[in-house]
């Protein structure tokens, strides 16, 4: 259903126990202080002072299980988008033999929380705003994450019979990426307020047999 590289957020913690030491909790409440600001403020823009001081630990601590600040932002976006991949596994163990109600139940859900006044966008998708550099290890980790969910939205265009799944799978990414930026850019309610029916005329239009059925 997901890509097997994602990892649970639990299961890395154990992983990174296993090869740093004995207090994964240190490196939990860096991961958990990473989130928060690069999520509300940006990644560039907050600094490794700031992130051990909300954290509660030391600046060495960040260094030793991490190697840089570098190291850390690529543990968020991993963690970032493992709760995309939460999201998704909530609506496939929902609606387990429907594919098409699987996505729009998530375009529905991201119409909601694109509607909220505190909503930041994705955080995978504003890594990519802040680091060009294709050569950039942050900027090659958020393509990574990226390339996975264009793969995800194919498959499923597949399983639900669109007449190209290519073409209805980018159409749903774009309207993915649009409403992370809309969600920023307008007062409640903006656009991101009718994703839901859009992402339903896209599929019924590139999948007539199953809208003809409803």
């Amino acid at each position: 259903m997901k890509p097997k590289s994602i990892k649970s957020r639990t299961d890395s913690l154990e992983v990174l126990a296993k090869r740093k030491g004995p207090h994964p909790q240190v490196a939990g409440k860096l991961r958990d202080a990473a989130q928060e600001l690069f999520y509300t403020q940006g990644i560039r823009s907050v600094g490794v002072d700031e992130i051990v001081q909300k954290a509660g630990v030391t600046k060495p601590s960040l260094y030793r299980l991490f190697e840089s600040k570098d190291g850390l932002t690529e543990t968020y976006l991993a963690d970032y988008q493992q709760c995309f991949w939460d999201r998704i596994d909530d609506v496939c163990r929902a609606y387990p033999d429907d594919s098409r109600v699987q996505l729009l139940a998530y375009f529905d859900g991201l119409s909601e929380r694109a509607s909220q006044p505190t909503y930041r966008g994705c955080g995978v998708s504003n890594a990519l705003v802040e680091f060009p550099d294709r050569a950039h290890s942050v900027r090659q980790k958020a393509e990574t994450l990226k390339t996975e969910v264009r793969a995800w939205m194919q498959q499923k265009a597949t399983d639900i019979g669109a007449i190209n799944p290519t073409l209805l799978a980018d159409g749903l990414v774009l309207l993915m990426e649009g409403t992370y930026a809309c969600g920023q850019f307008f007062s409640p309610p903006g656009p991101a307020a009718n994703v839901g029916q859009v992402a339903r005329c896209l599929i019924d239009a590139l999948c007539p047999a199953q809208g003809n059925n409803r």
